[in-house]
C-alpha cells in the first residue's frame, strides 16, 4: 500500500504504550525493535510480495534480502526466519514454489540467520517473503528518529528499481541491465549495517515501497529535522534514468509522489528524472543513513557503493529538499 492509503488505515487503531518496546508503529519505522534484557532486545519485521522477476530462484532471493534488509536498517543482526508463501498449485508445478524457497533459503543463511519453519496458503497469484527475527544491543539501535543537524545523508545502493523492473516486464529491458538490476536487489545490506554499527550511527532506513523521499519524510519527522538532497549525487542503476526519460513510471510511484508532494521543496532547476527518481518505488534498496561528520569518510571508505548524497538541517518550512 502506498503512505497515504496506510496512514489513513492505521490511524484510527489504538496506541499501547510499553516501556519495553523501543521501537513501535509510530514512526513508520522499519522494524520492531522490543527489550528483553538491558543488554539485548529482539527486532522483527516481516516482509512479502508477489514476483518481481520471472525466474523463481531469483526471486526467492530478492524477496529474502529485501525482508532482511528492514533487521539491518535497525543495526541488528538476524538470527531466524519464517517463510510466508502462496502458491496457486493448481496452476503451476510444485518446483516453482521449491525454487522459490530454495532462493530464500540460501540468501538467509548468507545473512547468517536460519530458516525455521513457515506458513503456506493456496492463492491465485504467487507471494513470498519472510518474517525475520534479530537481535541487538538497546543501546546500539539505528532509528529514523536518530538524525541531527550537520550529519551526512549516505545512500547505499543506486535508485532505479522500480522503473527498471516495470521496463523488463515488458521485454525491453537489455540483457546486461537486468543483470544488474537483479544483482542489486540480492544484495544484501549487511556490510552497510554492520559498519555504520560499529561506527557509532544512530539513524538509518532501507529505502523500499515508499521511495527515497517517501522514507526519508519519516526521518524527518521523527527526528525534527529537514533533509536535504543533491540531486547530481543520487546513484542510479544502469538504464534507470534514461527509463524514467521515456515517461516509464509505476503505480507505486505516482503514490509515492501524490504523499510527498507537499513536503518537498524541489529547486527550478531540478530534472524531470530526478524528481521521477527520488519517488520510484524500491525493492531490496540500500540504506540512507545520517552520519555524523567525522565518520562519514571512513564509512565511505569502508562500504564499496555507498554515496554522500546531501545532509541534514534544522527544521525548516518543507521536511525534504531537493536541489
Amino acid at each position: 500500500m502506498g503512505p497515504e492509503d496506510l496512514s489513513a488505515a492505521l490511524a484510527p487503531l489504538a496506541r499501547h504504550v510499553d516501556p519495553r518496546l523501543l521501537v513501535g508503529p509510530d514512526t513508520f519505522d522499519d522494524a520492531a525493535v522490543f527489550r528483553l534484557h538491558d543488554d539485548l532486545a529482539l527486532v522483527q519485521t516481516v516482509d512479502f510480495f508477489a514476483p518481481i522477476v520471472d525466474d523463481a530462484y531469483d526471486f526467492g532471493r530478492i524477496a529474502a534480502a529485501n525482508a532482511l534488509s528492514d533487521v539491518f536498517a535497525m543495526g541488528g543482526t538476524p538470527i531466524t526466519a519464517l517463510a510466508l508463501a502462496a502458491f496457486p498449485e493448481s496452476k503451476l508445478p510444485l518446483r516453482v514454489l521449491t525454487e522459490i524457497l530454495r532462493g530464500g533459503e540460501d540468501v538467509v543463511r548468507a545473512s547468517g540467520a536460519l530458516v525455521v519453519g513457515g506458513h503456506t496458503v493456496m492463492d491465485d497469484e504467487v507471494k513470498y517473503g519472510l518474517a525475520v527475527t534479530g537481535i541487538i544491543h538497546p543501546d546500539k539501535v539505528m532509528s529514523n528518529a536518530g538524525a541531527r543537524a550537520g550529519d551526512a545523508l549516505v545512500l547505499t545502493k543506486p535508485l532505479g528499481t522500480g522503473v527498471l523492473a516495470t521496463e523488463m516486464k515488458s521485454g525491453a529491458l537489455t540483457v546486461d541491465r537486468t543483470h544488474s538490476l537483479i544483482a542489486s536487489m540480492a544484495s544484501l545490506n549487511d556490510l552497510a549495517s554492520r559498519v555504520a554499527v560499529e561506527l557509532g550511527v544512530r539513524c538509518a532506513t532501507d529505502i523500499s515501497g515508499f521511495g527515497l523521499m517517501g522514507h526519508a519524510s519519516h526521518i524527518a519527522k521523527a527526528s525534527g529535522v529537514t533533509l536535504r538532497f543533491v540531486a547530481e549525487f543520487l546513484p542510479s542503476l544502469p538504464g534507470a534514468l534514461e527509463a524514467l526519460s521515456l515517461g516509464i513510471t509505476t503505480g507505486g510511484a505516482k503514490r509515492n509522489e501524490r504523499y510527498v508532494t507537499t513536503l518537498v521543496q524541489c529547486a527550478p532547476g531540478v530534472s524531470r528524472e530526478s524528481c521521477a527518481l527520488v519517488v520510484d518505488p524500491q525493492t531490496s534498496g540500500g540504506l540512507l543513513l545520517a552520519i555524523p561528520p567525522k565518520q562519514v569518510d571512513e564509512y565511505l571508505a569502508r562500504v564499496s557503493g555507498a554515496v554522500r548524497i546531501g545532509e541534514v538541517l534544522p527544521a525548516s518550512e518543507r521536511p525534504l529538499v531537493l536541489e
